[in-house]
């Protein structure tokens, strides 16, 4: 016999792993997958996150930093969706820049790519809403995330999702 909290982990592991298949399959602007998919599922990993977290919070006065990490240690898993940055060649000044290679020498993103982002990250919370899991998108985990190298060289911009399955959810009525 399992008891809720048990299958409350499950689910949201299972609940995770598609979410990652979302964010992958979700529509990309040029037809090119530059999505990481990576899940923090291990208390030592969390723990190292929320300390980042609380680092960058102190560090650069950002108190949303630490909210956030408040609200995520009760998270049995957190989804991160990162995007590898991959100018289009289009030339489009979308990003600012006059073309590609400037925005290459300035090592800026490209905005196909904070779109894919966008895309795969809402296609993963969307996920997570079908089955009932309280998630919310917070880019406080995504820039330390970043910052701890958690994800694949050259990922510029990410998103990170936490899971809860509780009776309330702890990412909502925060206080500022």
């Amino acid at each position: 016999m399992k008891e809720s909290s048990a299958l409350e982990k499950q689910a949201a592991y299972h609940v995770a792993a598609l979410m990652a298949a979302a964010a992958r399959t979700a529509p990309k602007t040029r037809g090119i997958d530059n999505i990481q998919v990576v899940a923090i599922d291990d208390q030592i990993a969390k723990q190292n996150l929320v300390d980042k977290m609380k680092e960058i919070a102190r560090s650069e006065n950002r108190p949303s930093f630490a909210r956030d990490a408040d609200s995520i240690l009760a998270s049995p898993v957190i989804v991160v969706i990162g995007v590898l940055s991959n100018p289009a060649g289009l030339n489009c000044g979308f990003c600012g820049n006059p073309t590609c290679d400037s925005l290459k020498d300035k090592n800026g993103v490209c905005s196909f790519n904070s779109m894919d982002l966008g895309i795969a990250a809402c296609s993963a919370a969307a996920m997570a809403a079908n089955f009932h899991v309280d998630n919310r998108m917070m880019f406080s985990i995504g820039r330390s995330c970043l910052d701890l190298k958690l994800l694949a060289e050259g990922v510029k911009q990410a998103i990170g999702i936490p899971l809860s399955i509780t009776g309330k959810s702890p990412f909502f009525d925060r206080r500022p």
